[in-house]
C-alpha cells in the first residue's frame, strides 16, 4: 500500500509533464506501428527510408538547442504549444507520397516532438529538485505504456484497413484532451537563465548525453524497425509485426514502474551497467530469432534492459546540476542523446540494405556493451 500511495503522490506532483510524456507516446507509437503503410507509400528502400528519418532529426535537435528559450518565452503554456505542434505536425507524414515530403512532414513532426521532450524532462528534473523525489523512471514509463498501446491499436486499425492519416488523426483526438493537463510552472527557473553564461561540466554531460544517445538508438532500432523484422523476416501479418514494438513499450514501462522503486535503492551508474547488459542480450536473441515467438522475447528483454537507461541518466545528471544550470544541461544532454535518431537510421538501413535486419540488431547490441563497460563508470565519477 505504501508503494501506491508513493506511486499516485508522484503522479499528482509531475501530472503537467506526465501529459507530455503519454502525447509523445501515443504519436510515436502509432508511427512504429504504421512504419509499413508508411514506408510502402512513399515507395522507399531501407536505405531511402532511413536516410528520411535522418534528415527528420535535423528538425529535433534545431528544437532542442531552442526549446529552453521556448521554455522561457511561453512560460507554463510552452509544454501545451509544443505539443499542440507535434499533434499538427503528425498528420502530415500520413499524406506522403514520396521520400522528400515524408522527409519534410517528419522534420516537422520531430521538431515538436524534441522542443516538448526537452521542455518536459527539465520540468521533471525541477520537480525531483523540489520534492526530493525520483520521478524520471514514473514519467517515462507512462511514455512506454502509452507508446504501447498506440502501437496495439494501430496493429488493429491496420487489420481494419485504416489508412494512416487516420491513425494519427485518431491520436490528436486524445492528445486534444491532455493539452489542458499540461499548464505549468517551470521550478527554479527565470526567464533569463537561458541567456546567462555558465560553466557546466563537460564530462558530466558527455557521458550522460552518451548513455542517453545509446538508448535511444537501441530504442528507435526497434521501434522503426522490428515491425518490419517480424513481417518481412519472420512472414508476420500487420498486427503480429505491430506487436513487436508494442511488447518493447509494454516492457519498457514495466521496467521504468521498477525503476522507480530501484532508483530509491540503487545508485543510478550502478543499474545501467546491469540495463545495458540486459538490453544486449535482448538484441543478440531477437537479431538470431527463427520464429516469432523467439523474436518477442528477445524484444521483451531488451525493452526490460533499455527502459530505465535514459531515465536513471537523465536523473544522475540533473542530480548534479544547480536549478540554475537544468535547462541548460538537460538541453545538452537531450541533444547529444538525440544524435540517437541520426545514428540510427543510417546505420540500422545502410546494414540491413548490405547484410539484412538481423546483422543491424547486433550492430545496436554490441554498442549497447559500451554502456556498461565504459560510459556508466565514466559517469559515476562526475
Amino acid at each position: 500500500m505504501g508503494f501506491l500511495q508513493d506511486l499516485r503522490q508522484d503522479l499528482r506532483a509531475s501530472r503537467a509533464p506526465a501529459a507530455g510524456f503519454v502525447t509523445i507516446g501515443l504519436f510515436w507509437g502509432s508511427f512504429a506501428g504504421l512504419v509499413p503503410d508508411l514506408k510502402a507509400a512513399i515507395d522507399a528502400s531501407d536505405g531511402v527510408f532511413g536516410l528520411a528519418m535522418f534528415f527528420a532529426a535535423l528538425g529535433t535537435l534545431a528544437a532542442m538547442w531552442l526549446a529552453p528559450r521556448i521554455d522561457s518565452k511561453l512560460g507554463a503554456r510552452a509544454m501545451q504549444g509544443a505539443a499542440l505542434c507535434v499533434a499538427l505536425a503528425f498528420l502530415l507524414p500520413g499524406l506522403a507520397t514520396t521520400p522528400v515530403w515524408f522527409a519534410l512532414a517528419m522534420l516537422l513532426a520531430s521538431s515538436g516532438s524534441g522542443a516538448l521532450d526537452v521542455i518536459m524532462n527539465t520540468r521533471v528534473s525541477g520537480i525531483e529538485a523540489d520534492t526530493k523525489r525520483s520521478l524520471m523512471n514514473l514519467n517515462h514509463a507512462l511514455f512506454s505504456f502509452a507508446y504501447a498501446g498506440a502501437a496495439l491499436s494501430t496493429g488493429l486499425f491496420r487489420e481494419a484497413g485504416l489508412a494512416p492519416f487516420y491513425v494519427f488523426l485518431i491520436m490528436n483526438l486524445c492528445v486534444f484532451l491532455l493539452i489542458p493537463m499540461m499548464f505549468h510552472k517551470a521550478v527554479g527557473f527565470e526567464e533569463d537563465d537561458t541567456s546567462t553564461p555558465m560553466k557546466v561540466r563537460t564530462g558530466l554531460v558527455f557521458f550522460g548525453g552518451t548513455i542517453i544517445l545509446i538508448a535511444f538508438m537501441s530504442e528507435q532500432a526497434t521501434e522503426a524497425w522490428s515491425a518490419l523484422h517480424l513481417e518481412r523476416g519472420l512472414g508476420g501479418s500487420a498486427a503480429q509485426g505491430a506487436l513487436g514494438p508494442a511488447i518493447l513499450g509494454l516492457t519498457m514501462g514495466v521496467g521504468r514502474m521498477s525503476g522507480q522503486f530501484i532508483a530509491a535503492h540503487v545508485r543510478e551508474t550502478i543499474v545501467l551497467q546491469i540495463a545495458a547488459v540486459v538490453a544486449a542480450i535482448g538484441l543478440f536473441i531477437a537479431a538470431g530469432a527463427e520464429s516469432l515467438t523467439i523474436a518477442y522475447i528477445g524484444f521483451a528483454i531488451l525493452g526490460v534492459g533499455v527502459s530505465v537507461m535514459a531515465p536513471m541518466a537523465y536523473s544522475a545528471v540533473g542530480k548534479r546540476v544547480s536549478n540554475q544550470q537544468r535547462a541548460v544541461v538537460i538541453t545538452r544532454i537531450s541533444v547529444i542523446g538525440y544524435t540517437g535518431f541520426f545514428v540510427g537510421p543510417p546505420l540500422m538501413g545502410g546494414l540491413s540494405e548490405m547484410f539484412g535486419l538481423a546483422t543491424s540488431f547486433t550492430a545496436i547490441a554490441v554498442i549497447l556493451l559500451l554502456v556498461s563497460a565504459v560510459l556508466a563508470p565514466g559517469l559515476r565519477k562526475q
